[in-house]
């Protein structure tokens, strides 16, 4: 795992952890406004690290998004729960399944295939739109995504808010909402992408708050 602060500000009392999507990056989160710190958590070939002390906030919260949402349910596993709110973004804690996921084909397909075109069609995908190329570490996103696959389906987890694109191309809608069904009085579904941070205007608004 990985982490940088994307925004940290010495007066800050609430901190958002955001366990990222695969690959991405953190600049999709660079327009939205807000006076809370922000901490970016990345790469889950391996799960072991800790988060930096968040202790001194008074509010924590954590948005998770795509796979990021079970990588961290994998994470918190046997670890203390420090968030008073929680927020989950397109993605499921069944990662890869057929009804409830990405389907096994099309995960072992971006395995076996990944380039840096591939790439770079799986980015007009999460987008819904061209972007500029984006260079990644083949080897190390493949590993990423082997890791995922072979973590299976993450420790239950309850949300205080479920967001859902209606155009997601990398989850597909149908199997979100079979997944989310225990929680569907959490689920709020928008007109975006699977990249859907362009939808809103600040951190605030993404914990619907």
């Amino acid at each position: 795992m990985n982490h940088v602060w994307l925004k940290q500000n010495n007066e800050a009392t609430h901190v958002i952890v955001v366990f990222g999507g695969w690959a991405v990056g953190s600049d999709v989160f660079s327009s939205l406004a807000g006076a809370s710190d922000v901490l970016f958590i990345s790469d889950y070939r391996d799960l072991n690290d800790n988060l930096p002390d968040l202790s001194a906030y008074s509010k924590r919260t954590l948005i998770a998004w795509s796979f990021g949402i079970a990588s961290y349910c994998h994470w918190q596993e046997n670890r203390a729960d420090i968030f008073d709110r929680k927020i989950a973004i397109n993605g499921t804690m069944t990662p890869v399944d057929r009804e409830r996921g990405i389907p096994l084909l099309a995960m072992q397909k971006t395995i076996d295939t990944l380039s840096q075109n591939s790439f770079q069609v799986f980015l007009r995908r999460a987008h819904n739109a061209k972007v500029p190329e984006q260079r990644i570490d083949v080897g190390a996103r493949k590993a990423e995504l082997i890791a995922i696959l072979e973590r299976g389906d993450a420790p239950l987890q309850l949300w205080d808010r479920i967001w859902l694109s209606r155009k997601d191309r990398i989850f597909p809608l149908a199997n979100m909402e079979r997944a989310w069904e225990p929680q569907s009085d959490m689920i709020k579904t928008i007109d975006a992408a699977h990249v859907p941070f362009s939808f809103w205007q600040s951190w605030n608004e993404v914990c619907d708050e």
